[in-house]
């Protein structure tokens, strides 16, 4: 098996006055593991049945190892796809649901090609079984299976772990990366799961209105967000509005509430006007009010503790600092600082964890409703 490059070029999708994807391009490159993430309603679904042939763009081109698929029909494309619901035949059994798509084009050694995909999803055992005799995590391995038995060049994905239960959706993150690796074919999965994108995809987009915010690797999104959205919808972020004030030795000062903040300018997608700071929850440290900040720490404070919440291996800490809002603190329980609330704190972290993104002022939310409600409706139709 391998996969193809899987290309987009300036690819729309209008539904009614509503546009759902807006003049998108990119280039998924073959054998990778692409994650398309975004909330409901971002267009990310649209893109993938715009690649399965399910929708027609309004405009632009799909191509598939430099091949143009766009007028294709979605059964002649070298594409298949496997949805949340799963879609087995409920009176075939196991062989008969993975050997289906073979047995139809009339394709030869049937029975020992959809046993080798079972081999793949570890379940030859359960073969002669029917559906309903199956857990969630063995529906979707044999959905898998009968996909990958047809040899796509690209593999489509549609939030397949979305009705597992959440010990089973990590268990099967790490399957379906095993088996990605393993058959070296082009994996499309498109999630709203932040995890899940994180986890298995090797590049990942983060959509939002029909358009990618940003793309890349995942610990590079996770580390240095280019926009609010991404900052806030890839993890949590701290945002702390503020105003440059000088840049020397490589570092930007920003005035935030009247305290000097670092920021590398090497981490700024603005150097000058208003910015937002940002710093994730984990990379501050609570401290005691009178406690001194770490040397060459950037400090704010002092804050008042407003919750606190114990999550296992970390608690969380929000703190009202005036003039720079409600923040999040993620502190390893460990032995240190422990604040109850009420109580007055400051916090600090290392310039190196910041960054300084543009300040619009426009939402960040992403939440898409209208173009959700224009890609249900579209979906729905006959």
């Amino acid at each position: 098996m391998s996969g193809r490059d899987l290309e987009l070029v300036s690819v729309t999708k209008r539904f009614g006055d509503f546009t759902a994807v807006d003049d998108l391009s990119l280039t998924m490159p073959s054998g990778s593991f692409f994650a398309l993430l975004g909330p409901s309603g971002c267009g990310k679904t649209t893109m993938l049945r715009i690649i399965a042939g399910l929708e027609s763009p309004s405009a632009g081109r799909v191509f598939i190892g430099g091949e143009d698929i766009t007028a294709t029909r979605a059964h002649q494309r070298p594409v298949n796809t496997v949805f949340q619901s799963y879609a087995l035949f409920p009176h075939l059994d196991v062989i008969e649901n993975v050997a289906f798509g073979l047995r139809r084009r009339r394709e030869k050694h049937v029975v020992e090609r959809a046993m080798a995909a079972l081999d793949l999803v570890e379940l030859r055992h359960l073969a002669g079984r029917k559906p309903a005799q199956l857990s969630g995590g063995q529906q979707q391995r044999v959905a898998l299976a009968r996909a990958l038995v047809n040899n796509p060049a690209v593999l489509l994905l549609d939030e397949p772990l979305g009705a597992l239960d959440l010990k089973l959706r990590r268990q099967m993150q790490v399957e379906l990366k095993r088996i990605q690796d393993e058959v070296g074919l082009t994996f499309v999965h498109v999630t709203h799961d932040q995890e899940e994108a994180m986890t298995m995809a090797d590049t990942v987009a983060v959509m939002n209105a029909g358009r990618i915010e940003q793309m890349g690797a995942p610990q590079e999104l996770y580390d240095l967000p280019r926009t609010p959205f991404v900052a806030n919808f890839l993890g949590r972020s701290n945002l702390l509005a503020g105003t440059v004030t000088d840049e020397h030795g490589g570092l930007l000062g920003v005035d935030v509430a009247g305290t000097r903040v670092q920021v590398p300018a090497d981490r700024a997608v603005a150097r000058s006007g208003a910015v937002l700071v940002g710093v994730r929850p984990e990379k501050v440290i609570l401290l005691g009010a009178d406690d001194p900040a770490p040397p060459g720490a950037t400090a704010l404070g002092p804050g008042t503790v407003a919750d606190v919440s114990f999550a296992g291996v970390s608690t969380e800490y929000l703190v009202d600092v005036p003039g720079a809002g409600r923040m999040s603190v993620f502190a390893q329980n460990l032995t240190g600082v422990s604040a109850t609330p009420g109580g007055t704190v400051r916090l600090a972290w290392s310039p190196q964890h910041a960054f300084a993104l543009v300040d619009d002022g426009a939402p960040d939310d992403g939440t898409g409703e209208a173009v959700e409600a224009a890609e249900l409706s579209e979906a729905a139709a006959p």
